[in-house]
């Protein structure tokens, strides 16, 4: 194993997303804290929901994070922290005075950092300290051209340490294959005041016209467009249900929130139900995506929700709806259809997608390891912007010169596995290639520690009212009883202890009560 033989600087690890980067990580983490050789571990992730991932996954190892952290130094009975890069960058400077060559630093889905952006430079500042980085990412590297920190560039190309293409993934059962559904058409939209334009995506054409016909492509006004592709997609789930996957789930990616309510609108119409809608505008958006993980709902519509960290293995049939075109979102899109489920064979998947060029390259690259130069897109270069510099503008200044008129569109030939057309059950079936893991018998320490705060904190507050101190006084009082200067320091242990301390206290102070 290559990790094994590194000792210090980066290391960078691409894998393609599904693959399995977090496990491989935990374990060296665990060989390297077991053999002395780092103190602690730092994960650090692109959002919240991803550092409870990492330390729910850590702890079936027997490792103990604690997410979301508001301290680099973890409790003693802790191994480490889970955090986000906006954390990190927020105290940088304060941590870079703790930060010793003794840390493990793990960057998840590291393309969020950039060397000239705030978390890449926060991210430099805070644990620069730290003698070893493993840097992990399916997509290693970042649409607007800038270097990662710690990453190695041969003229301008990333070199990772170890490369895992989803080919390799496909190959060894680790990752569903996909099979790509590109739909055209003939599509009409106004242009300007009068002029109406009709083509399909085999006609050729350039800037505004050709972001236009994307957009009619995915417009939800013409029935016979986007609405008609939503029906032949349900019709595939349903299918899919019926033979052997019950489960099997469906999402939709939209452009925006308007976009989103549109197509979920469109689908309970077809599906007799609403479904699952996720705007990442949402306060509870992480909610919704773990309650339709644990259901057997069908349908999912989502906006800025699905790239790192969304795990959903039952999700088998996908809509590209977004104006997202770049290979980066392309990638991070196409791996939340390629996770398995432990014990079930490795099933297909499939993807409908709009006939754009641009997408069935990136459809026709997605089974090798993408290497990206790292120059400023060239002038019309079709792979950096959705439309070129001259009309980079929004789309509700573009509304009054542009209105889709027309669709008339159907599904293609599959550009991978089966045809189109082809049934559900006409595909190869593979062996898992990781058995199930048991569920642990018990809560990971970090639900366990959170758990133990929340009984404190009420126990707290049931002392104060019964007499008179404050929260303050208390506090001081019972963390000096249990050695500590601070909770947030408390171990399990100490919790537990502290718990114990204000039963009896209050045991005590209800006996004294009934007495007089």
């Amino acid at each position: 194993m290559a990790m094994r033989a590194w000792s210090s600087g980066s290391f960078v690890v691409s894998a393609a997303p599904g693959a399995g980067k977090t496990r491989p990580a935990l374990v060296l983490a665990r060989e390297l804290l077991r053999a002395r050789a780092v103190q602690r571990v730092v994960v650090v992730c692109p959002t919240t929901p991803l550092t409870r991932q990492w330390a729910q996954a850590a702890g079936r190892l027997g490792l103990h994070l604690v997410p979301d952290a508001g301290e680099l130094r973890p409790p003693r009975d802790f191994d480490g922290i889970a955090v986000t890069y906006a954390r990190v960058a927020g105290v940088a400077e304060r941590w870079s005075r703790q930060c010793s060559p003794g840390t493990l630093v793990i960057a998840d889905e590291a393309h969020h950092l950039g060397e000239d952006l705030a978390w890449g430079e926060g991210f430099t500042q805070a644990l620069g300290g730290a003698a070893r980085w493993l840097l992990l990412s399916g997509t290693p590297f970042r649409s607007d051209a800038s270097p990662i920190p710690g990453v190695r560039y041969d003229n301008g190309v990333a070199v990772p340490d170890v490369s895992y293409t989803y080919a390799d993934a496909v190959r060894d059962g680790v990752c569903r294959p996909v099979s790509f559904i590109p739909y055209d058409g003939v599509l009409q939209w106004r242009s300007g005041d009068d002029d109406i334009v009709e083509a399909s995506f085999a006609d050729a054409l350039v800037g505004r016209e050709a972001a236009r016909r994307y957009r009619t492509a995915i417009s939800t006004e013409l029935p016979d467009g986007l609405p008609r592709i939503l029906a032949q997609a349900h019709e595939r789930l349903e299918a899919l249900r019926r033979d052997g996957h019950p489960d099997a789930g469906g999402l939709v990616i939209a452009a925006d929130g308007t976009h989103a309510k549109a197509i979920a609108q469109i689908l309970r119409t077809v599906t007799g139900k609403a479904p699952t809608v996720v705007l990442h505008t949402e306060a509870r958006a992480a909610q919704k995506l773990s309650a339709f993980t644990k259901s057997s709902e069908r349908w999912l519509v989502a906006v800025n929700m699905v790239s790192e960290g969304v795990d959903i293995p039952r999700l088998r049939i996908g809509v590209y709806a977004t104006a997202a075109k770049t290979p980066l979102i392309f990638r991070q899109i196409v791996g939340r259809f390629v996770r398995t489920i432990p014990g079930r064979p490795i099933d297909m998947s499939w993807l409908y997608l709009p006939a754009d060029p641009v997408l069935r390259s990136h459809a026709g690259e997605v089974e090798t390891e993408l290497r990206h130069v790292l120059k400023p897109p060239a002038e019309g270069d079709p792979y950096a912007l959705d439309e070129p510099d001259e009309r980079v503008e929004t789309e509700r200044s573009d509304v009054p010169q542009f209105v889709p008129v027309a669709a008339d569109v159907a599904p293609q030939m599959a550009l991978f596995g089966p045809p189109g057309g082809a049934p559900a059950t006409a595909v190869p079936v593979f062996r898992p290639a990781v058995a199930d893991e048991p569920e642990p018998e018990d809560l990971p320490a970090f639900e366990r520690r959170q758990l133990l705060r929340d009984k404190r904190h009420r126990l707290v507050a049931d002392l104060r009212r019964r007499d008179g101190r404050t929260h303050a006084e208390i506090n001081l009082w019972l963390n000096r009883s249990v050695g500590i200067r601070r909770v947030e320091e408390a171990t399990i242990e100490q919790l537990e202890k502290s718990i114990d301390v204000l039963l009896e206290e209050l045991g005590g102070r209800r006996r004294a009560s009934t007495r007089r």
